[in-house]
């Protein structure tokens, strides 16, 4: 499969149905982590949408909308949110969250005082690489479990051929588009793929509408406020558990970073884009 050049510049306007049609790709691809990851420690995937929304939208802002990137949830904190809910309930998840923003920030401005140079040293791609990939196939028994069960999170798992035929119909079709499919629609197999699984999964019956007209065409997330919902306090075992985490998902971005500077031709890492808020 030969390499294809970009069809757009980041500062290219596509016509409507390219730029509709990138645009679900994008909004379906990022729906995988940004709705499942609360799901998994039990909050709102509303307030996560928001928030990647939000944060995107200053990303682009700060970053002079150099970077097509969008922010998502990370898979890579679930463990660790999980471990302190456990103990200091939602609040101490969301203090050891601040937490691991502020990581983020002192090393960024490291990053803007020192160069990368250290810092690719520190995180070259061979070890980017393998974090990257421990990330997604630590996932891959919770895809499993999600293709293969009714419900993956019941008590007692009951085995679904109709979720796994939807499923395994669901990657075919997306890879046989990333493959052989030509010109425009070469760029959008996953937005091909989860169009025919969606419609081979209303063939089967597994599609419920009862939970769509049954929901509020408007409500307010159900947001958690420090000092109103509960209040903030920094514990050793908060920082133990969470700050770490932020070099793992560090690695990660880096590696977003040095994927999208070949994607676009342009080298993210060593114009030092992604350190612009400081």
């Amino acid at each position: 499969m030969s390499q294809q050049k970009a069809n757009l510049g980041i500062r290219d306007i596509p016509k409507p149905f390219t730029w509709l049609s990138l645009s679900l790709q994008h909004l379906f691809a990022m729906f995988g982590a940004t709705i499942l990851v609360p799901k998994i420690i039990d909050m709102s995937p509303a307030v996560a949408l928001i928030s990647s929304g939000v944060g995107t939208i200053v990303y682009l802002i700060i970053t002079r909308g150099q970077i097509p990137a969008y922010l998502g949830s990370s898979f890579a904190f679930i463990a660790p949110i999980l471990n302190v809910k456990a103990t200091g309930g939602p609040g101490a998840a969301m203090v050891g969250a601040f937490m691991a923003g502020v990581a983020y920030a002192l090393i960024a401005l490291f990053i803007k005082w020192l160069g990368t140079g250290w810092l690719m040293k520190l995180l070259p791609p061979v070890v980017v690489g393998p974090v990257i990939m421990v990330i997604g196939l630590g996932l891959a028994g919770t895809a499993v479990n999600m293709a293969m069960y009714v419900d993956p999170n019941a008590t007692e798992l009951v085995y679904s051929l109709k979720h796994l035929m939807v499923a395994g119909f669901t990657l075919a079709v997306t890879i046989i588009s990333m493959i052989f499919l030509r010109g425009f629609l070469s760029l959008i197999p996953v937005l091909i793929g989860i169009i025919s699984g969606y419609l081979f999964a209303l063939t089967q019956g597994i599609v419920n509408f009862q939970p769509v007209i049954d929901a509020k065409w408007f409500a307010v997330p159900d947001f958690v406020v420090p000092f109103v919902d509960y209040t903030p306090a920094v514990t050793l075992s908060i920082l133990t558990v969470m700050v770490p985490v932020a070099f793992v998902t560090m690695s990660e971005h880096i590696g977003h970073q040095v994927v999208l500077s070949k994607v676009v031709g342009q080298d993210f890492i060593k114009n030092q884009v992604f350190t612009a808020p400081f």
